[in-house]
């Protein structure tokens, strides 16, 4: 079974988790990180031999152009995780339109290559948002991994499925939720980031085991290049769970990610997504 490895790029004063105790008109001012730690990611991933999916906000796009390039040069795909990391249901169904548009636009020009792929910031295409797969499908794109089908206080879609499904009636577009385990009848969050780092790496093995084996589906993991700088600076202000949630084990994230690729196999979303729309389609 061949899974899908995946990075949401964003900085770390971008994350959700700090939305509202760092104003946004401060970024510029910021100390940005994400191009170093993104090629630190480059190169894990070449040491392993993975391919991978870089979801990139369009703000980074814009200011690193040349970062974007050197995913692509080395074979990884790039997809689209919005502009400015604003969720989907703050969004008017203009106003996400308007955002895909702007973030496809400066990934692709800096990239070189089509956006074919999106991922909410945060998850955040839930209940609240009927409309986004339909315009995320009008705008061309073949696939979405924005469903987290979990209960949780940032995010989740709980009665979302598991697994791949086509959202939009009449089209092939997809969406191919982040990964749950089952325990019993309670459902548990085992997409990667917050929980891949918090939790022992027995978690994760089970739970991506579960998946391949008894539900015969490929895992969907991601991270952000942050979660492997415990060097970052320090949001003093933030809320006191924000910060054991963001600053917990990011000295060990690194050593965690390269077990991956020795216990599974991985490779680029597009690619799993090809294979999930070939057996739903019968």
């Amino acid at each position: 079974m061949r899974n899908a490895l995946s990075v949401d790029i964003e900085d770390w004063f971008q994350v959700g988790a700090f939305e509202t105790v760092i104003d946004r008109n401060s970024w510029n001012s910021r100390e940005c990180r994400v191009e170093k730690n993104t090629d630190n990611v480059l190169a894990l991933f070449d040491d392993a031999n993975v391919k991978g999916t870089f979801f990139t906000l369009g703000w980074v796009a814009e200011r690193y152009p040349e970062l974007i390039r050197r995913i692509v040069d080395a074979g990884h795909e790039i997809a689209s995780h919005g502009y400015g990391h604003d969720r989907v249901f703050n969004f008017t169904p203009g106003q996400f339109a308007d955002d895909l548009e702007r973030s496809r636009k400066l990934i692709e020009d800096a990239a070189g290559v089509a956006v074919t792929g999106y991922r909410a910031p945060s998850f955040s295409i839930d209940q609240r948002t009927p409309w986004a797969h339909e315009i995320l499908a009008e705008q061309g794109y073949t696939y979405s991994s924005s469903v987290a089908p979990i209960k949780h206080d940032h995010y989740g879609w709980a009665e979302a499925p598991r697994f791949a499904f086509f959202p939009v009636a009449g089209s092939d577009f997809l969406e191919i939720p982040v990964t749950t385990a089952q325990f019993g009848p309670k459902r548990l969050a085992a997409g990667g980031g917050g929980f891949f780092r918090l939790l022992p790496y027995a978690f994760s093995h089970w739970a991506i085991n579960q998946v391949n084996r008894r539900d015969g589906r490929p895992a969907v993991i991601y991270f952000h290049p942050w979660e492997i700088d415990p060097d970052q600076p320090r949001v003093a202000n933030a809320p006191i769970k924000s910060k054991i949630r963001h600053y917990t084990k990011l000295g060990v994230m690194a050593e965690k990610l390269r077990r991956l690729p020795r216990d599974f196999q991985w490779e680029r979303l597009d690619s799993v997504v090809a294979r999930e729309k070939l057996r739903l389609a019968g």
